[in-house]
């Protein structure tokens, strides 16, 4: 069995107004179209997955929770970009909206060519776009098995 990508991840947010706001901005940019714009909730799709957004519990709600990435759950997610210019792209995306820039544009160790740009939504979520030329760790896996 090989999956064919990740279907969907939901964000459960304290404050959906704030979080509507900035991710009703980013999805689009990244070619997500809108497929649920409710009271609550925030869905779009495209590029093969789809990414929303739905407001916490109420008991959760308003009480100044903020996502904590070392807590049990979601560490981060990343979106996988097609070149480095796109990176910068949504590094100045992430600026315009005010988002925390974690760090700027920046070639890393974890893959021959990475380069990423590591930042924070308005719940402190982390978010990450990276850029891999080729194959990245594919090919070395890809040897190991054959």
């Amino acid at each position: 069995m090989e999956i064919n990508g990740i279907a969907h991840l939901m964000l459960t947010v304290a404050d959906f107004a704030r979080a509507r706001a900035f991710w009703g901005r980013v999805l689009p940019e990244l070619g997500l179209n809108p497929l649920i714009d409710a009271d609550g909730v925030y869905y779009c799709i495209g590029g093969r997955t789809a990414v929303g957004i739905q407001r916490g519990a109420p008991e959760y709600v308003g009480g100044g929770d903020r996502f904590v990435q070392g807590r049990v759950g979601l560490h981060h997610l990343c979106f996988r970009a097609r070149s480095r210019e796109d990176v910068d792209t949504f590094h100045d995306l992430l600026v315009e909206l005010g988002a925390t820039v974690v760090h700027p544009p920046e070639e890393g160790a974890f893959a021959p060519g990475y380069y990423s740009v590591l930042a924070e939504d308005p719940e402190g979520i982390r978010i990450e776009m990276n850029f891999v030329p080729g194959r990245g760790h594919l090919d070395a896996v890809k040897k190991a098995a054959g």
